[in-house]
């Protein structure tokens, strides 16, 4: 499991004689090779290529000693990190030297992304917080006859914008537009006695629920096609079996910068062909989005991965749009809140390598009401896009169209922007004699 641990040692360049003198100082030199300026760019760096030693937890200081907030991450599960990942600005063909010096006390940053998933055992039990659950083909709110998830599944938010998926057999992606940077309360979904409640579809501080998905996979949710045959993975509502034998969920990690979870679809029946496929949503402070990354077994001839763009409201076509041949960009831009109150733009940030064009999905059946990116993927290999949503009430600038289409299209180049990272040491006396 992902685990994140925070630091604190030495808080300036100019205290670093007080360091232990054993202890070696890391200097991260980070590259914008861009002529875009980066902001709050996702840096991530691997611990064997800043250090041999597990307990090295590194504390990042910019040139004026002022603390780089960071977390570092466990991927393999192994109970020790594997990855630094922090935020930063750099300038168009700039650099930033930072310093990465060992600590042993523990710091705690703003929490800027959050994961809640819960889950009640029976009707008469209360919700309780987990890490994760098994759902078998059987056990869908249909067939049992109550719903088991807070909020129908996982949810997962930043400092801009939150999401959930419905674990319960749908799999459709949602979006909970935030009015405040601040985390929503742990009790969204659920009433005073523990027990499921949808009370967020009402305006909160934080802000509700606020698009539709029907019977679509929402946003960024994905499906398959086979020739020109769509598959939905998963089921309605109105299903008491799935055509997914097993789905397993689990919290990956969570972190104040960055969250991450993974679902498995095993054995998945579509058209009698039988797949199993991984999705690995993940969050970070700063964008009105999250990534998501797929990989599926079973691929055969003529099947396509599909990315949903929920159309519900959506009065004209998405516009297409493509960055540095390296994305493209996917979207829509109108009323499509509920009841068509909000301006919400929806858009899709899709490799291009990948990308074959778009259709939409049928009008009646398991799967409508989307739009489906369709992006080519072979047997066991990931592939990785964005989902993006910008909501009125979020930023009143989304009102406009042109404004949710600058702010996309940029944040494709922020994506597309690469940053060459070198790594040296120095020792306590080299290091401050250069501040």
């Amino acid at each position: 499991m992902m685990k994140y641990l925070f630091f604190l040692g030495c808080t300036a360049l100019l205290a670093l004689s007080s360091c232990s003198q054993r202890e070696e100082i890391k200097i991260i030199t980070l590259k914008n090779t861009d002529s875009v300026d980066l902001w709050q760019k996702a840096i991530v760096v691997q611990r064997l290529d800043l250090t041999n030693d597990k307990k090295f937890y590194p504390l990042l200081l910019d040139a004026k000693g002022d603390t780089i907030p960071s977390q570092v991450d466990d991927t393999t599960g192994d109970g020790e990190w594997d990855e630094l990942f922090f935020l930063i600005d750099i300038p168009a063909l700039g650099e930033v030297v930072l310093t990465a010096q060992h600590t042993d006390d523990s710091i705690a940053y703003e929490q800027k992304t959050a994961v809640r998933f819960g889950k009640r055992d029976g009707l008469a039990d209360p919700v309780q917080p987990r890490l994760g659950d098994t759902l078998y083909a059987d056990q869908l709110p249909l067939s049992i006859g109550y719903q088991p998830y807070q909020t129908d599944g996982p949810s997962w938010e930043n400092d801009k914008v939150g999401f959930r998926h419905y674990l319960d057999g749908r799999n459709s992606k949602d979006v909970f537009g935030k009015k405040v940077s601040y985390m929503s309360p742990s009790d969204v979904g659920i009433n005073a006695q523990g027990a499921v409640e949808d009370n967020y579809h009402v305006m909160l501080d934080w802000g509700r629920d606020i698009m539709p998905v029907g019977n679509s996979v929402g946003i960024g949710g994905i499906a398959l096609a086979n020739g020109d045959t769509m598959y939905r993975i998963g089921v309605t509502a109105l299903d008491a079996v799935n055509n997914v034998d097993t789905t397993i969920f689990r919290v990956v990690g969570k972190g104040p910068l960055r969250s991450a979870m993974d679902i498995q679809y095993r054995n998945w029946e579509a058209g009698g062909r039988y797949y199993s496929l991984t999705e690995q949503p993940i969050i970070w402070a700063g964008m009105y989005g999250y990534q998501n990354t797929v990989r599926a077994k079973g691929m055969q001839e003529r099947d396509t991965l599909l990315v949903g763009l929920v159309n519900i409201f959506s009065s004209q076509p998405p516009k297409e749009i493509i960055i540095d041949n390296q994305w493209v960009v996917l979207y829509t831009h109108d009323r499509q809140s509920y009841d068509q109150e909000w301006w919400l733009g929806l858009g899709l940030i899709l490799p291009y390598d990948r990308y074959k064009g778009y259709t939409e999905a049928p009008k009646i059946g398991p799967l409508v009401d989307s739009y489906m990116a369709k992006l080519d993927i072979s047997d066991d290999a990931p592939v990785s896009y964005y989902a993006v949503a910008g909501w009125e009430l979020s930023d009143e600038g989304f009102r406009n169209r042109d404004y949710f289409e600058d702010y996309i299209v940029d944040l494709a180049k922020q994506l597309t922007a690469k940053v060459v990272i070198e790594i040296s040491t120095a020792n306590e006396l080299q290091v401050g004699s250069e501040k």
